[in-house]
C-alpha cells in the first residue's frame, strides 16, 4: 500500500504565490461532503483571450506513485472541477458532474524516472476498482492547469468509503525523441496503484479563494516531489537564442543549433520552439506550428529531446543565412484547459522574428 501525504500545495506559511500580480492572504476552504468542494464559477475579466489568474487554489492529496515500464506515475486527487475540451479551435465545457458517490478530480502525471522530465501526449486511461469491483474506466483528458502544468485528469465519483486499485494504462508517446530518448517509450505500460478513501482523505482536500481572480497573471505552480512540465530557461537551452516571440498569450522561444539532435534526418542548422505559457514556463503542447524562413516552408516536428525538452523542431540549411523567420500555428493547442487558460492560446495569429 502506497503511504498517503497531502502535497504541500499552498507555498510558504499558506499563501501560493502569483506571477503578475501580488501574493493573496486568504486561507483554505476544507470540505468533507460528498459532492467534494465546488470550484467557483470563471471570474470576469482577461476578455482579449489572456491568461488569467484563476478564482481559487486548491488543496490536493497524493493517492500513490508507481512504475510502468520505463515510466513513473503519480496519481492525486482534489475536489472536482469543470474545465475545457479544445477541438480544432473549439472549447467545450466539461461540468464537475453531480450525483451519488464523492465526486473528485483525478490526476495523474508520466515522467522519466531516468532524466526526471514530464512526458506530454502519451495517452492514459484510467480503471479503479472498488473490493474487487471495476466501478469506473475511462480515458482522461490531456490538460493544462496553472497548479500542475501538463497532466491528465477527470472527474469521477467513488461510490463509498473503502479500498481502491487504480489500474492506470500510459500509451507511448505520439510525438518523435531525440537524443537520449530515441527507441524509448516505444511500448505501452501499466501501473497500479492500490489506496484507501475515508472521510480523513475527504477533509484534506478544499479550496480557498484568490482576491486577484480574473487579473492577468497565475497562481504559483504546486511544490511537487514530481516534474510539472516546465519548459526550460531560454539560457539554458543549447544553441543560439534567436528571440522570443508571442501569440495567442503563448510564448515562443526560438534556438538554433548548428546540427539536428541525434534522430532527426538531415543536415545544417536546426530550429528549434519552445511554446510556454507567459507565467511560468508550462508546456503548452500539442498544437501543429509551421515555420517560413528563406525558401523553406514547412511543419515544425512535435519532438522530446532531453536537453531541448518538448518543442518543435525541424532541420532547416536556409536558417543560416535567413534575416527573418515567420511562425505559424495552423492549429492550436489540442488540450484541454483548466480554469485561467481556457479563453487562451486559441486565435494565434502569425509570428516574425528578425533573426
Amino acid at each position: 500500500m502506497h503511504r498517503r501525504r497531502l502535497l504541500a500545495l499552498l507555498a510558504g506559511s499558506g499563501a501560493a504565490g502569483f506571477a503578475g500580480c501580488n501574493r493573496p492572504r486568504t486561507a483554505g476552504t476544507p470540505t468533507d461532503g460528498k459532492a467534494g468542494g465546488p470550484t467557483t464559477s470563471t471570474p470576469p475579466g482577461s476578455s482579449d483571450g489572456g491568461v488569467y489568474v484563476q478564482s481559487f487554489v486548491e488543496r490536493m492529496g497524493r493517492l500513490g506513485t508507481a512504475t510502468a515500464g520505463p515510466y513513473r506515475v503519480a496519481l492525486l486527487y482534489t475536489v472536482p472541477h469543470r474545465f475545457w475540451t479544445v477541438t480544432n479551435d473549439q472549447r467545450s465545457l466539461v461540468p464537475k458532474g453531480s450525483g451519488d458517490g464523492y465526486r473528485l478530480h483525478l490526476m495523474a502525471t508520466v515522467w522519466d524516472p531516468e532524466t526526471g522530465v514530464a512526458i506530454p501526449e502519451t495517452g492514459l486511461s484510467l480503471e479503479l476498482e472498488h473490493d474487487g469491483r471495476l466501478v469506473s474506466e475511462e480515458v482522461i483528458y490531456p490538460m493544462l492547469s496553472q497548479r500542475m502544468g501538463v497532466h491528465y485528469g477527470g472527474n469521477f465519483t467513488l461510490p463509498a468509503d473503502g479500498g481502491y486499485r487504480a489500474r492506470i494504462d500510459v500509451g507511448a508517446p505520439s510525438i518523435r525523441r531525440t537524443g537520449a530518448f530515441r527507441g524509448r517509450f516505444e511500448e505501452p505500460a501499466t501501473a497500479e496503484i492500490p489506496f484507501r478513501f475515508t472521510g480523513r482523505d475527504r477533509r484534506e482536500i478544499g479550496t480557498r479563494e484568490t482576491p486577484q481572480a480574473g487579473e492577468p497573471g497565475a497562481v504559483a505552480p504546486m511544490d511537487a516531489a514530481f516534474p510539472l512540465g516546465r519548459a526550460p530557461e531560454t539560457e539554458a537551452m543549447p544553441g543560439t537564442h534567436l528571440g522570443t516571440a508571442r501569440s495567442g498569450d503563448a510564448a515562443f522561444a526560438v534556438v538554433r543549433l548548428a546540427d539536428p539532435p541525434a534522430g532527426v534526418a538531415g543536415d545544417g542548422p536546426y530550429l528549434a520552439v519552445s511554446a510556454r505559457t507567459p507565467y511560468n514556463r508550462l508546456l503548452v503542447p500539442a498544437m501543429s506550428l509551421t515555420a517560413s524562413v528563406g525558401a523553406f516552408e514547412g511543419a515544425l516536428v512535435r519532438t522530446l529531446d532531453p536537453d531541448l525538452g518538448y518543442h518543435y523542431g525541424a532541420t532547416i540549411p536556409a536558417l543560416a543565412e535567413a534575416e527573418w523567420l515567420r511562425l505559424s500555428v495552423a492549429m492550436p493547442p489540442q488540450i484541454g484547459r483548466h480554469e485561467g487558460y481556457e479563453r487562451a492560446f486559441l486565435t494565434m495569429p502569425p509570428m516574425e522574428l528578425s533573426i
